[in-house]
């Protein structure tokens, strides 16, 4: 038997079983999974258990279909705080604690890692690793939604809908939303030294920009939710995000949320915060899943996740 499978808070933990072991392990993640179903990922955390060398706890988190925000982040920071009050349980090591997800369970750790840079009491985050990680809500139009709007497995319309449904917002909104006329133009000025297109290298920008359209304040008035940083994990200030330690980051090329990863990659280099970027130019959202899907299995998915494993093993 290759692993030892426990349930912690509704969550797993991996434990790779070896022949010496002194007691501790050397390496403990975190792991939020995106918009697939929990058991999508096993075949994933398991490698990521085997080949870093490390205990996985993957976060079982409410659904996003069925439950609304912001119980993915409240479920995550619960299972995490609990996991590193824990520690000694597992023979954990306090130094070498990381938060790891993709898709939407990317954006949670960095939210996770983001919300306990201040806590005292608590062991510090030595790293994030983030792929193809939602971290903003406020934009449907950058650069790459616009060239990847209907690119399988993460289309544009699809994204949009889970965020109406997590987010409680009406789908009648879509046309003012991808219009930008759902905030105010003060808002889109002060988050555009973060998200502005012009923070994105003009290798990734192959196609124009639709301009923002005047505002309708009805639309401002029910999604404004966005605006709070549980949402948006690109957008806290500098004093939050250069506390931050260090960053995996793996984008992919066929992706709505490449320039999420980019405009994040800039922040925390800007910051000082030191990043190792993937970029994978035949990678598409999701892909992971695939790992555990036999003949569907896409080669792409096994090299990012050696990329995550190098990344943890070689801090």
């Amino acid at each position: 038997m290759d692993f030892l499978l426990a349930l912690v808070l509704g969550s797993s933990l991996y434990l790779r079983v070896a022949a010496e072991f002194d007691g501790r392990w050397p390496r403990q993640i975190v792991s939020s999974i995106g918009l697939c179903r929990y058991e999508t990922h096993h075949g994933l955390r398991c490698h990521l258990c085997k080949e870093s060398e490390s205990v996985v706890l993957a976060v079982g988190y409410h659904g996003m279909l069925k439950h609304r925000f912001p119980v993915i982040v409240r479920d995550s920071m619960v299972a995490t705080i609990h996991f590193l009050k824990s520690l000694n349980t597992y023979g954990a090591d306090p130094a070498w604690v990381m938060v790891c997800g993709d898709s939407v369970g990317g954006g949670v750790a960095t939210i996770v890692g983001q919300n306990l840079v201040d806590s005292s009491d608590l062991p510090k985050i030595r790293a994030q690793v983030l792929i193809y990680a939602v971290l903003q809500a406020l934009d449907f139009q950058p650069p790459s939604y616009q060239q990847n709007k209907d690119i399988p497995l993460l289309r544009q319309n699809l994204a949009f809908c889970r965020w109406c449904g997590y987010l409680d917002i009406s789908p009648s909104w879509k046309s003012t939303v991808l219009k930008r006329a759902h905030l105010p133009a003060k808002v889109w000025e002060k988050y555009r030294k973060w998200l502005g297109s012009e923070n994105i290298p003009e290798k990734f920008k192959k196609r124009g920009y639709m301009p923002h359209e005047p505002l309708n304040e009805s639309a401002y008035l029910e999604t404004s939710v966005i605006l709070d940083l549980t949402n948006s994990p690109l957008l806290p200030d500098d004093e939050v995000v250069s506390q931050l330690r260090k960053a995996g980051i793996v984008s992919c090329e066929y992706d709505v949320l490449q320039d999420h990863l980019l405009l994040y990659k800039k922040r925390l280099e800007d910051l000082g915060v030191p990043v190792n970027w993937h970029h994978m130019e035949d990678g598409v959202h999701g892909m992971l899943v695939t790992l555990d899907l036999g003949c569907l299995y896409l080669p792409c998915s096994m090299r990012i996740l050696n990329a995550a494993v190098h990344f943890i093993k070689e801090l």
